[in-house]
């Protein structure tokens, strides 16, 4: 069940889509799913070619070299970019399956909780990797600098900067 502030919101945005986009909830809803439907395709593709990249390396020559944390941090990355890989492609498993039984609103709704958990593991993903190559180049000072680095910038970038735009979205919206 949505907790009070998400029905608020869906409420302010149905109101907004049907006023301004002239929309019924169907069309916002069909809307709702292509747009993200379409932002899946963007990220499925490299989450599929970083996870195919990890599942090769332990048959690689210099992966014997890893330190047993390095391994570790190994296993965890592909842990994460699995994980990614199902939660991103999910949402399209999910539209097959329910195709046609009416449940596009909770189809969008899951679609939408599958892309943020798929997304911050992506990101968990490619801060391991980063992890993992600046440990194997450059050893393990460079490694956690990278590590920190990555995370930091898919923090700002993935959350920090989208919740700083929606909290001013707010203040202005209270302005007016």
């Amino acid at each position: 069940m949505d907790s009070p502030s998400d029905s608020d919101a869906d409420h302010g945005a149905d109101k907004w889509d049907r006023e301004t986009r002239g929309e019924n909830r169907a069309q916002q809803l069909d809307r709702n799913l292509s747009g993200l439907l379409q932002e899946l395709r963007v990220v499925q593709t490299g989450v599929q070619l970083l996870t195919g990249f990890l599942l090769t390396l332990p048959f690689q020559n210099r992966f014997t070299m890893l330190s047993a944390t390095m391994r570790w941090v190994y296993l965890g990355t592909v842990a994460a970019s699995i994980a990614a890989t199902v939660l991103l492609t999910g949402p399209v498993a999910a539209h097959r399956v329910l195709f046609r039984r009416h449940r596009l609103a909770s189809v969008v709704r899951a679609a939408h909780h599958s892309a943020l958990a798929g997304l911050a593991l992506l990101g968990v993903a490619v801060t391991g990797v980063a992890v993992l190559i600046f440990d194997t180049v450059a050893g393990p000072l460079a490694a956690t600098l990278a590590g920190a680095a990555t995370a930091a910038l898919f923090l700002l970038v993935w959350v920090v900067h989208p919740l700083y735009q929606r909290l001013t979205e707010r203040v202005g919206e209270t302005e007016q």
